[in-house]
């Protein structure tokens, strides 16, 4: 099943996405909502985020080829840090240039998402804990990611955590074939079975160290390949079973 948000008619609806065509939902999915009468196309709505965290808990390395081209030893325990909410926009919307860096880069991930309030829970009940799942672009200043001690800057302006189009539910994550694109050019292109943490093992490590709560994000790391992106760029992250996620980057 594929859950969107978004806006029709200048109010903000939940819905299930079907081919090309949406159901209402009465209330949100994270909110036990069923589906309605009331019927619409995608061509006439715009699509939101699927969903609005509190927090983006997100997974600093999860690849092995990707802890390579970053010429970091494999992690014993997931390297963990957060994006702010206020990071988060939606498919085709715009990725803004900060004039304080001179090197952003891509970084397509899957991005779990949480269906109900996890605190503590073990590896074996962390999947009773999932909604389902979308992509994410870990947009990156990496110069200023290189030269800050913590990641916050760097990751964390606005505009920074492009999610979408849908959150998909019914899906192996530890199985996904996941792809970057630049202007049409595919740059990162890998498996989610590749993965050094799986998908429950996280949910479980995070809960134990924080509640999470309806809607939050845990991002689960992205392949090699990552690179630069420039004003004028579109950039698209593709994962098996979801879709695409669409961005174009322009000068703040």
């Amino acid at each position: 099943m594929k859950y969107v948000r978004f806006e029709y008619n200048g109010i903000c609806q939940y819905g299930i996405l079907k081919n090309d065509t949406i159901q209402f939902l009465n209330t949100s999915p994270f909110a036990g909502g069923i589906p309605i009468n009331t019927k619409v196309s995608l061509s006439e709505v715009r699509l939101l985020p699927p969903c609005q965290p509190s927090k983006i808990v997100a997974v600093g390395l999860n690849y092995a080829d990707h802890a390579q081209e970053m010429n970091l030893t494999l992690p014993e325990f997931p390297a963990l840090f957060f994006k702010p909410p206020t990071a988060v926009i939606g498919p085709e919307d715009t990725i803004l240039y900060p004039p304080s860096s001179k090197q952003v880069d891509y970084e397509g991930e899957l991005a779990i998402v949480i269906g109900k309030t996890a605190s503590s829970v073990s590896e074996e009940q962390a999947m009773d804990y999932i909604l389902g799942y979308t992509c994410l672009n870990d947009v990156t200043a990496r110069d200023l990611q290189n030269r800050d001690v913590q990641w916050t800057r760097a990751k964390g302006f606005n505009t920074f955590a492009p999610i979408g189009p849908v959150i998909e539910t019914e899906l192996n994550p530890d199985h996904l074939a996941i792809t970057t694109r630049l202007n049409g050019t595919i740059k990162q292109q890998s498996n989610t079975k590749h993965f050094i943490f799986k998908t429950a093992f996280l949910v479980s490590t995070i809960s134990e160290i924080m509640t999470l709560y309806p809607g939050d994000i845990i991002t689960t790391g992205t392949p090699s390949g990552i690179g630069s992106m420039q004003p004028g760029d579109v950039v698209e992250v593709e994962i098996e079973g979801i879709g695409i996620l669409k961005n174009t980057i322009k000068e703040k």
